[in-house]
């Protein structure tokens, strides 16, 4: 079995990136990685597709929204742009799988819910298979709060999209959501085309819970892979064909590029990644 190849997502430097994309690729080249995840990426083609030339760094994965008219971030909720607007920008970039980062927990609850959000998603595959592009989905922890037909909402969801939708696990979020992290990870099999690969102690209560404070996770816990509560380990060896192992801190705990030079490692030297 081949093992996953590194990547980061971008959003973990996003300030250092967005003062100095050149100079913030080039010191990801320097620890080792050839890859890395785009993310805010519509808006600023051209100018992500010279810095990574420059510094000889592919972006094969990419987040971007997909499946709703506004997208939350920390910093307060953003329009999405249209996906005939993603998929041009990602091929521009050479991105060949676009990844919905987020869709609002109060769009979980129910069965109807669920497939209203899996319709969409399909949807979606149809219209980037006409770019030459995949789609897929990253989840966080609201996608775990309600069960449907016996399963969470999350599985139900994967049961119900096209096998050609990709599914991007972030382990952390996962773990937050109460799941057995290793056990989904081999129930997912084949449709697990990437893992966020994060580490720290899970918030006492779900931040992506309907009424929640949001706010939590900007003061979350996050740790260097192997000194947090995520079994990554186990989870990672569970998993069938994972393509890509994702960097990304959400708070990274020091200087960002030391912090991912820390996961890189830690990938490399328990043979999770190469």
């Amino acid at each position: 079995m081949l093992l996953p190849t590194p990547s980061v997502q971008l959003y973990t430097l996003a300030d250092q990136f967005s003062a100095d994309p050149q100079g913030s690729l080039d010191r990801l080249a320097a620890i080792g990685l050839r890859n890395v995840e785009a993310f805010d990426f519509v808006r600023r083609p051209a100018e992500i597709r010279a810095a990574l030339d420059a510094s000889g760094l592919a972006s094969p994965t990419g987040h971007a929204p997909l499946l709703s008219d506004e997208l939350w971030t920390p910093d307060g909720s953003i329009p999405t742009p249209a996906p005939e607007a993603v998929f041009a920008a990602a091929a521009e970039i050479g991105i060949s799988t676009v990844i919905d980062p987020f869709v609002a927990a109060d769009r979980w609850l129910t069965a109807d819910d669920v497939a209203d959000i899996a319709e969409r998603m399909n949807a979606a595959a149809d219209l980037a298979a006409t770019y030459g592009l995949q789609v897929g989905y990253h989840n966080h922890a609201q996608e775990f709060l309600a069960d449907v037909d016996g399963r969470s909402a999350f599985e139900h969801f994967v049961a119900q999209t096209d096998e050609r939708v990709a599914i991007e696990l972030d382990l952390f979020w996962a773990l937050t959501g109460g799941q057995d992290v290793p056990a989904l990870v081999s129930r997912l099999g084949s449709r697990l085309l990437a893992v966020h690969v994060k580490d720290g102690i899970v918030p006492a209560e779900n931040p992506f819970a309907p009424g929640a404070d949001l706010g939590v996770t900007r003061t979350l816990d996050q740790r260097h892979p192997g000194d947090g509560q995520v079994p990554l380990v186990e989870a990672m060896r569970a998993a069938e064909s994972v393509r890509w192992a994702v960097i990304e801190y959400d708070r990274a705990p020091g200087d960002v590029f030391d912090d991912v030079a820390a996961s890189y490692a830690f990938l490399l030297e328990n043979g999770l990644a190469a």
